[in-house]
């Protein structure tokens, strides 16, 4: 989220991934899939550097750990 080399619209979903997997008041399993479909979708933007898309699809795979209840 701080690297000024990644587009703002990366940034922005980053955020917003992380304000989601912060809300105590949503259950894991729900916060964990809210969290890869954006993962998902922002690792397709053709614009996002290659190290940042690598950093995400690693978010994306630990979430995946998570059960679903």
């Amino acid at each position: 989220m701080g690297d000024d080399g990644v587009p703002r619209n990366i940034r922005r979903s980053a955020e917003k991934v992380r304000t989601i997997l912060l809300d105590e008041n949503i259950d894991d399993s729900i916060k964990a899939a809210s969290a890869i479909s954006i993962l998902d979708e922002i690792s397709n933007d053709p614009n996002i550097p290659l190290h940042t898309r690598t950093q995400i699809w690693n978010v994306a795979s630990q979430l995946e750990t998570i059960p679903v209840r």
